[in-house]
C-alpha cells in the first residue's frame, strides 16, 4: 500500500488539491477555523462528546437566566473564564445525571408533572384566583421564550428525573444524636482568648509622606493607575420594535387577518374535574391491584347514592396526596394535556357538570372522576379580539419587513463604510454616540453596548485605524447594529496630578499594614519569650467558637481552635493583612454552651443537611467516574462566584 502511495505520489497530491481548493474557495480559512472551533470537543460523558457549540449555547442560556434575575449584575463577570467554566461544568453535570436517569429507568407521570407545575412559585402569575392555571397565559409566557406547551414540559420532566437520580441519596440519608454530637463539637467548641490589635489605620494615621515619596510609589506601581484603552463611537442599533411601530394596519387589513387567523384565536375546550385515587402501581402484585379496585368500587358505590359528598370523600379517602386536600380538585385541563391521559379521557366523556365516572385505571391505581366545570371553545368576536390581532398583525409584518430592512443595514453598512449616515437617513435610523467605550461592556451597560462581539469588533484594525463601518452582527433577538470610531485613545498611564489623592491612600495602607505587621511580630516575638509580659496588653477578653465568632477575623477565631489545648495557654499571632495584626493568647478551652431540645434537633438538622451534602457530593463523583464524565478545558486560576457548582446545585435538590 505504501509503495503504490510513493509512487503515484504526484496523482494522490492531484486529487486533493481538486478536494481541498474549492472548499477553500467557498469558505475560506476562517470558516475552516471556525467550524472547526465550533466541533472542538470540550468534554465528555459516557462517550459522547460535549462540543464548544454545545458549551457555548449553554453558557448564552445561563447568562441570559442570571441577567433575568438580576439585571444589575456585571456583565463582566458574566463572560469570565471562570463563569463560563461554571457553565461547561453544569452542562457536564445535566448530561451524567441524564444518563443515570435512562439508566435507572426513571421518568416522570403526568400526575407528579401536572402536581410540580401547580405548586411551582414561578407559576404563580398564570394561576388564576381559584388557583388554577390559566392556560392561555401559560401558553403566552412560554411562547414568548420560543417554547411550546410540549417542549417546556419534556424539559421539566427530564429536569425532574435528572433530579431523582441524587434525590433517592440525599433523602435516604441518615444519622444519629451521638454522631452529630461528634461533629458538631468541632463547630460549636469555644475558646477563651485575650487579644490586642496593631492596627493598619492607627500606623496609617501617624504617617506623613513627602511628594517625592508619592512620585515614587506613583512609578513603582503605575500598573494601578492605567487608563484603559478607549474610543468615542457612533453606532446604528435596527430593531424590531421601531418596525413594528411604523407598520400602518388598516381595518380591512385586520378584518381580513381576524377571517385567515380565527381558527388560532379560539379556545379550545378545558374541563375542570375532581377525582379520588386509590393507589395501585401497574407493577403490583394481582391481590394488592384487585384490593385496590374493590375500594374504590365500595367509595364508587356510595357515591351513586349522595354524588354530592365527593369533596369530602376524597378529602378523607384519597390517596392522592396533592390533590386530597382541596377535595380532589385538578384544575381545568384540556383533552390531550393537563393531566393523566386515563382522567382526561373520562372526564372529556361525561356529560354535564356534576357527573361521575365508572372506575378508572391507570397506571397509579383506580380513580373515580367527578366533572365539577366545562369552559366551552369558540372564536372571540372581531371587536374583542382586536387589541390581540393587532398586536399579532404587526409583529408578524415587522418580522417580514425586519428580513428585508436587515439586509439593506447590512449591505449599506458595508458599502459605504466610511460612514453611517447613508444608512441611517435611508432607514430613518438615528445615530447613537457614546464616549470612553472599552473592549468590555461597562457595568450597567445594556443593548449593543453589553456584547462584548460588537465591542471587540470596533477595537479591530479595520474599525480603529481605517475608521470604518464594522459589520452589522447580531447583539439582541431580531436586533442588528453597527458602529465606527470616531476618535481613540490608547490605554495609558493617568497623570500623577490627577491620581494624587488616590496614591497618598494606597501609599498609607500599604506602609501603615507594613508597620502593623513589624510591630505586631515583635510583640509577639518579645512575649514569647517572656509571657507574664503579655497580660498587660491583653486587654480584650472574648469567648469564641466557628459558630459564634464575636465579630473576631476568620483566620483568628480558626487559630484559637487549632491551638493544642494540651498546651494553654498558648500565643497565636495572625495576619490579617491590610487590617494589620493581631496577637491573641488563647486561655482555655470552653465547652459548647448547653442547649434546649429544640436547639439539639436544630443541630441535629444542619449535621444532617452536611451529611446528606456529602453523600450526594461523593454519589455524584461516583457517577462521574461511572460514566467517565471528562472535562478538557484548562480550569480557570480563580473560583467561579456567581453559578452554583455541581455539587452545590445538587445538594439542594
Amino acid at each position: 500500500m505504501f509503495d503504490t502511495v510513493r509512487k503515484h505520489t504526484k496523482l494522490l497530491m492531484g486529487v486533493l488539491f481538486l478536494l481541498i481548493i474549492p472548499s477553500f474557495v467557498l469558505f475560506g480559512i476562517d470558516g475552516y477555523s471556525r467550524m472547526s472551533d465550533a466541533s472542538t470537543t470540550v468534554a465528555s460523558v459516557n462517550g459522547k462528546s460535549i462540543t464548544q457549540t454545545e458549551w457555548d449555547n449553554a453558557h448564552r442560556a445561563e447568562v441570559d437566566r442570571l441577567r433575568a434575575n438580576n439585571p444589575q449584575i456585571d456583565l463582566n463577570l458574566l463572560d469570565s473564564p471562570q463563569i463560563k467554566y461554571a457553565s461547561l461544568d453544569q452542562l457536564v453535570r445535566e448530561r451524567v445525571l441524564a444518563a443515570a436517569a435512562a439508566d435507572e429507568h426513571l421518568s416522570v407521570s403526568d400526575a407528579r408533572l401536572v402536581s410540580y407545575l401547580q405548586s411551582d412559585p414561578n407559576m404563580a402569575s398564570l394561576r388564576r384566583a381559584d388557583g388554577t392555571l390559566n392556560m392561555d397565559e401559560y401558553r403566552r409566557a412560554l411562547s414568548a421564550q420560543g417554547l411550546t406547551p410540549e417542549a417546556f414540559e419534556a424539559s421539566v420532566r427530564q429536569d425532574m428525573a435528572r433530579r431523582q437520580v441524587l434525590g433517592g441519596v440525599a433523602n435516604s440519608s441518615f444519622s444519629t444524636q451521638a454522631e452529630a454530637d461528634v461533629a458538631m463539637n468541632a463547630f460549636l467548641e469555644r475558646r477563651e482568648i485575650r487579644l490586642t490589635k496593631f492596627a493598619t489605620a492607627d500606623y496609617a494615621a501617624k504617617l506623613n509622606p513627602t511628594e517625592a515619596e508619592l512620585e515614587a510609589f506613583y512609578k513603582d506601581n503605575l500598573g494601578r493607575y492605567q487608563a484603559p484603552e478607549s474610543a468615542k463611537i457612533e453606532y446604528l442599533v435596527l430593531g424590531l420594535e421601531p418596525v413594528k411601530k411604523a407598520i400602518e394596519v388598516s381595518e380591512q387589513d385586520l378584518r381580513k387577518y381576524y377571517e385567515q387567523n380565527s381558527a388560532t384565536l379560539g379556545q379550545p375546550e378545558e374541563r375542570r374535574a375532581a377525582h379520588i385515587l386509590i393507589m395501585a402501581p401497574k407493577d403490583a402484585p394481582a391481590a394488592e391491584r384487585e384490593k385496590a379496585k374493590s375500594t374504590a368500587q365500595g367509595l364508587l358505590d356510595a357515591l351513586r347514592k349522595v354524588p354530592d359528598t365527593f369533596a369530602e370523600v376524597a378529602r378523607k379517602s384519597s390517596q392522592d396526596d396533592v390533590s386530597a386536600a382541596s377535595g380532589g380538585d385538578l384544575g381545568f385541563f384540556r383533552s390531550d394535556r393537563g393531566t393523566d391521559p386515563a382522567i382526561a379521557k373520562a372526564a372529556f366523556s361525561l356529560a354535564k357538570a356534576g357527573d361521575v365516572s365508572g372506575l378508572v385505571e391507570s397506571d397509579f391505581g383506580y380513580h373515580i372522576v367527578r366533572l365539577t366545570e366545562i369552559k366551552a371553545s369558540g372564536v372571540p368576536p372581531f371587536e374583542q379580539a382586536r387589541a390581540k390581532l393587532e398586536d399579532q398583525y404587526r409583529v408578524q409584518e415587522a418580522q417580514k419587513r425586519f428580513g428585508e430592512l436587515a439586509e439593506e443595514f447590512r449591505n449599506g453598512v458595508y458599502e459605504q463604510s466610511d460612514s453611517l449616515k447613508p444608512t441611517a437617513d435611508k432607514l430613518k435610523l438615528s445615530i447613537q454616540t457614546a464616549d470612553n467605550v472599552t473592549r468590555t461592556p461597562a457595568s450597567g451597560a445594556i443593548g449593543a453596548l453589553a456584547n462584548a462581539k460588537f465591542l471587540g469588533a470596533l477595537f479591530s484594525p479595520d474599525a480603529l485605524e481605517k475608521k470604518r463601518n464594522t459589520e452589522a452582527m447580531e447583539v439582541g433577538a431580531n436586533e442588528l447594529a453597527s458602529g465606527r470610531v470616531v476618535s481613540h485613545a490608547p490605554a495609558h498611564a493617568r497623570p500623577f496630578a490627577e491620581v494624587k489623592a488616590e496614591v497618598r491612600a494606597a501609599y498609607v495602607a500599604q506602609k501603615g499594614a507594613e508597620q502593623a505587621l513589624k510591630a505586631g511580630q515583635e510583640r509577639l516575638k518579645a512575649w514569647e519569650a517572656k509571657p507574664e509580659s503579655a497580660t498587660p496588653d491583653l486587654t480584650q477578653v472574648v469567648t469564641v467558637s466557628r459558630d459564634q465568632p464575636e465579630g473576631q477575623p476568620p483566620s483568628l477565631v480558626e487559630a484559637a481552635l487549632r491551638a493544642d489545648p494540651a498546651k494553654l495557654p498558648k500565643l497565636v499571632g495572625v495576619n490579617l493583612g491590610a487590617e494589620g495584626f493581631v496577637v491573641a493568647r488563647v486561655d482555655k478551652v470552653v465547652p459548647r454552651a448547653s442547649e434546649s431540645k429544640e436547639v439539639a434537633a436544630q443541630n441535629l438538622q444542619r449535621y444532617e443537611q452536611l451529611w446528606a451534602l456529602s453523600e450526594t457530593v461523593s454519589y455524584y463523583e461516583t457517577l462521574k467516574a461511572k460514566y467517565k464524565a471528562k472535562i478538557l478545558v484548562p480550569v480557570p486560576a480563580s473560583t467561579p462566584q456567581v453559578a452554583a457548582t455541581p455539587a452545590a446545585t445538587a445538594a439542594s435538590q
